[in-house]
């Protein structure tokens, strides 16, 4: 008698509505599955990573190549979790069935925007006049770059005060990423700089001419050329054919630029998923465009489906009920009222404090007593609007001997033991790149701004061939080393070196740079462990250039960019500003300076739409929490610069969010400092005077 197969439903774990956004479309004959377009309203805690995840899953199952399908994330991180995931589901869901319809390299198109973009320009970069071995710039390169021109153009010995690199920069990548001219963009963002209009419009045309004399691209070129790319009808058909699928993750935060890239790649909107959540929208510093999401629907005809994921995983349903109630005031956005299965838990606490000296107290002893109940350090959150606003809490936790973490610091690629090394390899690379060349060159003795200029120059006019400089007379520090480092760039940039095991290359560089790290660094013990964990990270990547861009691109964290040293022990708090937490979840938060002025933030109340956002930031900080969710406003803020014993101080006023109906979600407590509550009289009688009532008989 023969048993039938048992079947596996690899969708039977989502819910109603997860299951309708994994599986929407239908089998086609031609094409394996096809969809129109599909937007998925994933709110916080929702399960939105799940159900993408198993929307791929469910298209390579129904029989979806995974060559033809584009995945496109924002952190690589996001792109290899959403990689494992989908893995893990197809492999479980064809267990038995003697073939994997995943390759060993799972979803081959699956990365970010920009990593994306790279390998797209290399194969079309004879179209574009490009070529194929450019160097990318991270955003401290750009800022040099754009540093030298600023020098070259005489816009640092202005009398007045011109931008520095960074604003420059920060102007620069606005302009582009929004498609707005210069001039608005300084009304609008850059006021102070307006009177520089003229000046930094010719400082932009020559950082772009810099960029392209050395064959460099920076973040924002990277998408500016794709979507010159596809603005060719040719090239947009030619890539857009390539796939059947495209989906895009936290599509909230993608810019204008993206979004034309995604329509003309897929301008009737076939196999196009987005996910994202419109009420997470928080990175308009960064271009995002929140009107990306809103119009998604109308930009197709017919209108997109659209989806909307309301279970929430997260949190129990009275910090969901605040959530709601601030967000519903919200006039434009896709309505969505998040519900958990936790009914459990306390209201959130909305608790006014004298000052910052009170809020930190607060914070610290809810800290500890969270604790002495059973919940870790690491389960629990100090989240704020701003980096500084926790100055106060950090000298307190410091005092208390409680240790932490403070995410916003350094990233892998700004430490500078780190760049020297990448350097190395990033001018071997492409010989025409200045700004890596100009960091390895000053590594050596003697070698200053002027030789290394000299030494550059000897290079181009020997048509960038680096056995050229050997012929370059070295100053005399650095004599005796210069053939040993003629000899490291000869091999590096060797035609015929093999790609299978490049990564030796990085052993060879590091045994000619730890003499000269070690002459210019301390804290080597940290240094080297940055360069052991370089080494470690190398052996994922087929080849030199994948390596290079791909780190460049998304850089991991530093070993050595912590506020404190958590390590030292085996529990420690995190501190996060709100923009740093997104995507992140804790038993317990707690929420720093919910007045005016931090939230909203006084640098964001000129537009209704600035305003829109901050509310969002706080909707954001809001749904970090699983089981207790603290909002903290002190009454009063001491002013900056006085005498040590001084109490000048300025009154806080009530964050506009906190309207009657959201306060009325939540328990109101003041909470004064001990020695305060110390001094307070005990009450000895019930006795009620009504004051009130002799006041009006006097008149």
């Amino acid at each position: 008698m023969q048993v039938a197969e048992e079947t596996y439903d690899h969708l039977g774990m989502l819910n109603s509505a997860q299951r309708q956004a994994a599986e929407y479309g239908e089998a086609t004959a031609g094409k394996a599955f096809s969809s129109g377009p599909l937007l998925v309203i994933a709110g916080a805690g929702t399960g939105k990573t799940m159900t993408l995840a198993h929307r791929v899953a469910h298209l390579v199952i129904s029989g979806v190549s995974p060559e033809r399908i584009l995945l496109l994330t924002f952190t690589r991180r996001a792109s290899q979790e959403m990689t494992r995931r989908v893995e893990s589901i197809v492999r479980t869901a064809t267990k038995g069935c003697g073939t994997a319809p995943l390759p060993g390299g799972g979803l081959p198109w699956s990365g970010t925007f920009h990593s994306v973009a790279n390998r797209l320009l290399r194969r079309f970069a004879h179209n574009l006049g490009l070529d194929s071995g450019f160097s990318v710039l991270d955003r401290g390169d750009a800022a040099d770059i754009m540093d030298v021109v600023r020098h070259e153009q005489k816009l640092t010995r202005t009398s007045r005060r011109f931008p520095k690199k960074d604003t420059c920069l920060a102007i620069y990548s606005r302009c582009v990423n929004t498609e707005t001219p210069l001039a608005e963009t300084l009304d609008t963002t850059y006021p102070w700089c307006s009177d520089w209009s003229d000046e930094l419009a010719e400082l932009f045309r020559h950082y772009v001419l810099r960029k392209q004399q050395t064959q460099t691209l920076d973040y924002d070129d990277l998408l500016l050329y794709w979507s010159h790319l596809v603005a060719e009808q040719e090239f947009a058909e030619l890539i857009g054919s390539s796939f059947d699928h495209v989906l895009v993750d936290e599509y909230q935060d993608t810019n204008l630029v993206q979004a034309k890239i995604l329509n003309a790649i897929k301008p009737d909107g076939s196999g196009i998923t987005v996910v994202g959540d419109d009420a997470q929208s928080i990175y308009s510093f960064r271009a995002a465009d929140v009107e990306n999401i809103l119009g998604f629907p109308e930009r197709f005809m017919p209108a997109a489906q659209v989806i909307t994921l309301e279970q929430n995983y997260r949190s129990t349903q009275p910090i969901l009920d605040s959530a709601n109630c601030l967000i519903a005031e919200s006039e434009r956005q896709y309505r969505k009222n998040l519900f958990s299965e936790r009914k459990d838990g306390s209201k959130p606490r909305y608790v006014t404090v004298e000052d910052g000296d009170a809020e930190a107290e607060y914070v610290v002893e809810s800290i500890l007593a969270n604790r002495e109940l059973g919940m870790q350090l690491k389960e629990q959150a100090v989240l704020f609007r701003g980096s500084h606003h926790s100055d106060r809490l950090e000298l307190e936790l410091v005092r208390r001997n409680i240790p932490y973490v403070k995410y916003g610091g350094l990233k892998f690629l700004e430490a500078a033991h780190v760049k020297d090394m990448l350097s190395v390899l990033k001018w071997a690379e492409n010989p025409k790149n200045e700004v890596a060349a100009f960091r390895v060159l000053k590594l050596l003795p003697g070698m200053g701004p002027v030789n290394a200029t000299r030494c550059f120059e000897q290079l181009a006019v020997g048509d960038h061939l680096f056995s050229v400089l050997r012929e370059f007379r070295a100053p005399a520090a650095s004599s005796k080393d210069w053939p040993a480092f003629c000899d490291l760039l000869e091999s590096l940039s060797s035609a015929g070196f093999e790609e299978q095991g490049w990564q030796s290359q990085l052993s060879a560089v590091r045994r000619w740079y730890q003499p000269h790290l070690e002459r210019l660094y301390d804290g080597l013990d940290t240094r080297t462990a940055d360069l052991e964990q370089l080494e470690q990270i190398s052996g994922r990547y087929p080849t030199r250039e994948r390596f290079l861009t791909e780190l460049t691109l998304d850089p991991p964290s530093a070993a050595g960019d912590l506020a404190g040293d958590p390590l030292l022990d085996e529990d420690y708090l995190i501190l996060s500003t709100v923009h740093s937490a997104k995507g992140q979840e804790w038993e317990s938060v707690f929420v720093l300076n919910v007045s005016d002025g931090n939230f909203p933030s006084e640098f964001a109340t000129g537009k209704p739409e600035m305003i829109e956002e901050e509310r969002r930031l706080l909707y954001v900080a809001m749904t970090r929490a699983k089981q207790t969710l603290s909002l903290i406003a002190p009454l009063r803020y001491h002013v900056t610069q006085q005498k040590r014993d001084g109490d000048k101080h300025v009154y806080g006023a009530r964050s506009r969010f906190m309207t009657e109906p959201l306060l009325a979600s939540m328990d109101k407590c003041f909470e004064g400092r001990p020695e305060a509550r110390a001094g307070q009289f005990k009450m000895r009688t019930d006795k009620q005077i009504d004051v009130a009532a002799r006041l009006r008989e006097m008149w």
